[in-house]
Parts: structure tokens; sequence; C-alpha cells
């Protein structure tokens, strides 16, 4: 009896334990659900908020222009040449140097000239001293014929030789003016004011009037043309604007700050049928010789200003339904279809699409889509940028 009282009891505890035991594996099993559901409602994804940079579109007056390649062309431009077979003994100017109308150039060897000259003046001084005894003949015998003191034919053939003299006085100060004219070919002076190229050839060196290479070329400076061509579409509105005198014209030239400025002097009386551009030609001042012949420029031809909606070119975007931009409405990226008209510098021209005042983005619409929550910021500036970049 107490053996079975004995195994009574161990078997309530052994029920007792394994209750235990089922209890304390369920309240495990519970918490490890608990947990697991906590830490997953803590991961769920928040809604994104994209950092953007954005800008204001802005209506305002616009420049209308229409911009093209061109060059620069002189206006005047003389190669020097040799008029005479001779040597070269002097040369008056350096390579590259701004010369002026009538500066001294070359100097060519004209001694065998001088030489002619000097001989050509002794024949004129003998056939003056011939006439001058022509004449008193002609004096003496008119007399003589007067006074029948001697034939009338002596008196011809004396004004007859005074004819002769006359004749070769006449054909000595010919030849006397020509020489003069050969000897001013040795020296060489500038016809035009201008910039002056390299001597092509040096002090010894034997020219005649038969080289085909100059001597030098001097290139007019100032003004200069510059030419370039345009649709011929736009050739009507250029034509209203030169008639109004609201057309101005600006080259830029690569590498340099400066713009020069000019007008429209002439548009070329035909359209080339082959390529459908018309060339215009300006007229530049040029005084500070920005503009060097020969160089590729860009021109800008504006015919007038008018109002418009500009935004930063940065922040038009190219689809496959067109250009569209990103407006920050309520905190969220909207896509906004837009027509660009044209571009300005670093503006494009909104012709439909914006009617200004509207918040676009600038920068960082990669990460957008329609919907998008955005934490907008100015766009930065020059001063904005980090220190050493």
């Amino acid at each position: 009896m107490p053996d079975l009282i004995s195994q009574m009891y161990q078997r309530k505890w052994l029920f007792g334990v394994a209750a235990l035991a089922l209890i304390g594996i369920a309240l495990l099993v519970r918490g490890f659900w608990t947990t697991d559901g906590r830490a997953a409602r803590s991961q769920a994804p928040a809604a994104r908020v994209v950092p953007v940079e954005t800008a204001l579109a802005k209506r305002q007056q616009v420049p209308v222009r229409i911009e093209s390649l061109g060059s620069v062309t002189p206006i005047a431009s003389v190669a020097i040449k040799a008029r005479l077979e001779t040597e070269i003994v002097a040369v008056h100017f350096t390579d590259g140097a701004f010369v002026k109308t009538g500066d001294l150039l070359f100097t060519l060897d004209g001694r065998s000239i001088e030489a002619q000259i000097a001989q050509t003046e002794g024949v004129l001084a003998r056939d003056r001293a011939q006439l001058a005894g022509a004449e008193r003949d002609v004096a003496r015998y008119t007399d003589l014929v007067a006074k029948s003191a001697t034939p009338v034919i002596n008196l011809d053939n004396a004004k007859t030789q005074l004819d002769v003299y006359k004749a070769a006085i006449k054909a000595d100060e010919g030849l006397l003016q020509n020489l003069n004219v050969q000897l001013s070919y040795c020296t060489v002076r500038a016809p035009i004011e201008g910039r002056i190229s390299a001597a092509n050839v040096k002090v010894g060196n034997f020219v005649r009037p038969a080289d085909t290479a100059a001597l030098a070329t001097i290139i007019q400076m100032a003004p200069v043309y510059v030419s370039f061509t345009v649709p011929q579409k736009v050739l009507p509105e250029i034509r209203r604007a030169l008639a109004q005198k609201t057309a101005t014209i600006e080259a830029i030239i690569p590498g340099e700050q400066k713009r020069a400025q000019g007008q429209v002097s002439m548009i070329e009386n035909t359209v080339d049928s082959a390529t459908g551009l018309a060339t215009i030609r300006a007229t530049m001042p040029n005084a500070d010789e920005v503009l060097w012949p020969g160089t590729l420029v860009t021109t800008e031809l504006t015919l007038r200003t008018e109002e418009a909606v500009v935004v930063p070119s940065n922040a038009v975007q190219i689809s496959q339904a067109g250009n569209f931009v990103f407006v920050i409405k309520d905190g969220a990226a909207k896509v906004q279809q837009v027509t660009i008209a044209r571009t300005v510098g670093d503006l494009s021209v909104i012709a439909k699409g914006l009617a200004g005042d509207e918040t676009v983005v600038t920068d960082g619409q990669l990460l957008l889509s329609d919907g998008t929550r955005v934490n907008p910021r100015p766009a930065r500036t020059a001063s904005d940028a980090p220190a050493g970049t």
C-alpha cells in the first residue's frame, strides 16, 4: 500500500513538472513571436523624401537671338611686291608690327637709276643750251631777212632747228620724270594702315616684279568684317529688325572674355540653293583688335527683346513624350510637360506649360518620379561651393 501511494505521488510530480515545462515553452514561443512582430513593425519602410535643388520659373524680358558660326575677314589687305629688279638694302619694320599709311617698309638699291637720272639731266641741260642758241639764230635771221641781207631759207632752217631742240627737251623731261618714278619704287611705303606680316625676304635678297611671293602683307585690323550664314526662313524677320533698327550683333571669340559688337552691313543678294543658307556680313569697329582675321567666332544676332517665361536649362528633362520639368506642389514633385521655344545662355524659354512663379527642380531629377516627396533647397551658387573646388 505505501508503495502504491509512493508511485501515485511520483506520477503527480512528473505530471506537474511536465505541465510547468509546457507552460515555459509556450511562454518562450510567445515571446519570440511578439519580438519578431515588433521588429517587423519597426522595420516597415517610411515614405521616401528626396533632397533636390530648385529654382523659380520667372517671367522676364529675354532677347530673340540667332546664333551662327562666322569668320573674321579683313576689309583691306595689300600684298607688298617689288616693282624693280634690284636688291634689298634695308628693312625698316619689325615682323608683325602695326604700321601706318606712309611708313617706310623697304629700301631697294637704286644706284643705277640715280646714274641714269644724272645722265638724263646732263642731256637735258645740253638740249636747253642748244635751244637757247637756236632761239638766238631765229632772232638774228629774222632781222637779216627784214633787211633783205639773207635768204628766207636760212630763217626757215633756224626755226626748224628750234623746234627740234624743243622736242628733244620735251623727250628729256619725260625720260627724267620716268626715271624719278622708277627711283621712287626703291622706297617701299605702307599703302594702308594695319598689321604687317613677317618679311618674306631680308637684306641682301634680289627681288623682281615676277616673283610670286610678296615681300610682306598688310591687313587692315580696324574695322573688320564678320561673315556668317543663317537659314533662309529667318531672313524676313532679320530684314524687319534691320528696318526697325533694333538688330545688333555680337561676336564671341574662343578663349576671350570680351565680346565684339557691331552692325549688320549687308545681306547677300542670293540664297545658296544647295544649302538654303543666306550670307550676312557685319562691320565690327575692332578698335582693340579683339577680332583677328581668319578667326572662327560664334555670332549672336539679336533681333529684339520680348517677355517670356524662363527656367534654368538644367531643369528641363527629355522623355519619349517630349520635354518636361518637375514642378514642386505641396511638398511633392509633379511632372509638367513643357514646350521649349529657344535657349538664351543657360536659360530655356518656355513657350507652353508654365505660367511663371512655379518652383522647378534643377538637380536630383534621377531619383524622382511623379508624386515623389521632396525636400527642396535653393540651387547652390559659386559662393556656396566648398573651399578648394
